[in-house]
């Protein structure tokens, strides 16, 4: 009993950082949605259902310029395919939940992968502690975007720097794991095709699914080389 108290508090105080930025980002997310002229019950219901940033964003800014909902529920497929490779690497570390693992898939995503995956390679699988880590970022988002959907027009989200919050703190929480050098050349590979795609084609909605694509294959390359050599 013991052990797992101490393991929902680490869960919950190391979760806790990035919820806050998670929190700014859902603001965001809650304002703009109701700026593009979405209902209060359809800006909380998609929080809840789908529990995406990445690809809520991305749905609200297609549907604000008029794209048709077919198109968007293939960007939301590909945006989130990555997701599938994130299941894979966190399996083991979440088979001893057999019962709740279906649960507990729902929160796979950027965040928690980073943070489950480092407590995994530490201390073993550890079912509770990734719960607790998606339930903290689950209760932060829909909180936020509830919030931000009431207040609505009444802030601008990029005056106040809201948007970059999320961004900016996974990239601090990202950073301490690139040590070799095929994960450092796959974020190096996708800065320079982001910033690249972003000149010639400023606010193109494909801009992540193509970096997502094509940068972890630097990576990939560099990884083979050097088993090869």
């Amino acid at each position: 009993m013991e052990e797992k108290k101490t393991t929902i508090k680490t869960g919950f105080m190391e979760a806790l950082p990035l919820a806050i930025a998670i929190a700014a980002y859902g603001l965001s997310y809650g304002v703009l949605a109701t700026q593009a002229n979405f209902s209060l019950l359809g800006s909380l219901t998609l929080s809840m259902l789908v529990f995406s940033g990445s690809l809520q964003m991305v749905a609200v800014a297609m549907l604000t310029g008029g794209a048709s909902l077919a198109t968007v529920l293939f960007t939301s497929v590909l945006l989130n395919l990555r997701n599938l490779l994130y299941g894979a690497a966190l399996a083991e570390g979440l088979a001893p939940a057999k019962k709740w693992r279906w649960l507990l898939s729902f929160g796979v995503s950027d965040e928690p992968f980073v943070l489950g995956s480092s407590r995994f390679k530490k201390y073993g699988p550890d079912p509770l502690y990734f719960g607790i880590v998606v339930g903290t970022f689950y209760i932060a988002w829909v909180i936020s975007s509830l919030i931000g959907a009431l207040i609505g027009n009444q802030i601008d989200p990029q005056k106040w720097g809201l948007d970059l919050a999320f961004p900016i703190t996974f990239v601090a929480l990202l950073i301490p794991s690139l040590k070799e050098k095929p994960l450092i050349a796959t974020a190096l590979a996708a800065a320079v095709i982001a910033i690249v795609l972003e000149y010639f084609m400023p606010g193109n909605e494909f801009t992540i699914i193509i970096t997502g694509i094509l940068a972890p294959l630097v990576g990939l390359y560099l990884k083979r080389r050097s088993q090869n050599a």
